[in-house]
Parts: C-alpha cells; sequence; structure tokens
C-alpha cells in the first residue's frame, strides 16, 4: 500500500510592520515627572536600540548617567526598546547593582563570604548596620566575594576596598563623613 500526500503551499504578501508592539492592550503610562529626565532617557534609548541585546548595557549607561534608574525611565525605555514594561521593570528589579532611588553620599559593602565570616564579617555588618542608623546618607550593603579572602573581614568604604575591615575603621570614616 502506498500512501501520498499533497501539501498545496500558497505565499501571499502578509504586511508587517516593521514594529510591533507587545502588550499593546496595555494602559499607556502617565506623563514622566520629569519630562526633561525622560527626553534624556529617550536619547540614551535610542543610541542603544541597535545594538544586540541593548537592555543592560543601556541600564548601566542610565544609571552611571542619573546615578540611578527611576520609575519614569521604564516606560520610555520600553517604548524605544519595544519591550513591555514589565519586561525592563523585571530586569531593573533583578539586578541589584541596579538603583531604582537615587543614591546616598556614602556606602560600606561587607564581604559576607565565607572566609570573612569565619573571621566575625557577620558582627562585623551588623555592627556597621547599627552604627549607620543615625546617618540618613550612609548605606550599609553586603557582597558575597571581594576576592580579598587572606585579608578579612573585607569590605569597601566608597567604593575603596579595605582589608581587615573593623568596626573602628568603620565608625571613623562614620564620624569623618559627618563633618
Amino acid at each position: 500500500m502506498q500512501i501520498t500526500h499533497v501539501i498545496s503551499i500558497e505565499r501571499r504578501p502578509v504586511e508587517v510592520s516593521s514594529r510591533r508592539r507587545r502588550g499593546s492592550g496595555a494602559t499607556p503610562p502617565p506623563p514622566p515627572a520629569d519630562p526633561a529626565r525622560a527626553a534624556s532617557v529617550r536619547i540614551l534609548a535610542e543610541s542603544h536600540r541597535d545594538q544586540r541585546g541593548p537592555l543592560l548595557p543601556l541600564l548601566h549607561a542610565l544609571q552611571a548617567q542619573h546615578g540611578y534608574i527611576a520609575d519614569d525611565d521604564i516606560p520610555v525605555i520600553a517604548d524605544v526598546l519595544n519591550l513591555s514594561r514589565a519586561d525592563v521593570h523585571g530586569v531593573v528589579s533583578f539586578y541589584h547593582d541596579l538603583r531604582r532611588t537615587p543614591p546616598v553620599a556614602h556606602q560600606v559593602t561587607i564581604c559576607r563570604g565565607e572566609a570573612c565570616q569565619s573571621v566575625g564579617a557577620e558582627a562585623l555588618y551588623a555592627q556597621a548596620s547599627s552604627a549607620a542608623l543615625g546617618h540618613p546618607d550612609v548605606e550599609v550593603h553586603e557582597v558575597f566575594c571581594l576576592g580579598n579572602c587572606a585579608l578579612g573581614p573585607s569590605g569597601t568604604l566608597d567604593g575603596r576596598l579595605i582589608g581587615r575591615l573593623s568596626t573602628d575603621r568603620i565608625t571613623g570614616a562614620l564620624e569623618e563623613w559627618a563633618r
């Protein structure tokens, strides 16, 4: 027994818009609170639009230029890159290196990796967090390795790597920054 199938494929020209909007049924975003910033974000996004995988490089450039990624920036980026606002928001909220609020004047980071934990990083982090409570212009963050394991506990004070970081060193920095 022989079975034959005949399939007819008819090609018809299809009109496709070069720019399809995903999630077209979504509610349009409210106008931005700062139109000048929105214009700046749009220009920056347009300069990244033709790159392969432009979202992360754009977000890093935006943060470098403005210091953080505002909620009003998300719809502008989504519009220029033809992404949904949810896609952009998901990336911004996933990566801890991307700031959603204006940066504070000073940052302390403390390594919480195993080598630093074994020499007191957990207590140091708790003490630094408590000491910074009275300083609204200081943030204390944890990281899970600074690659300075032999000199633990390690941390950074305003981006400068410090080995054998101590509460006294952090307190001294806080006092200096308060002046």
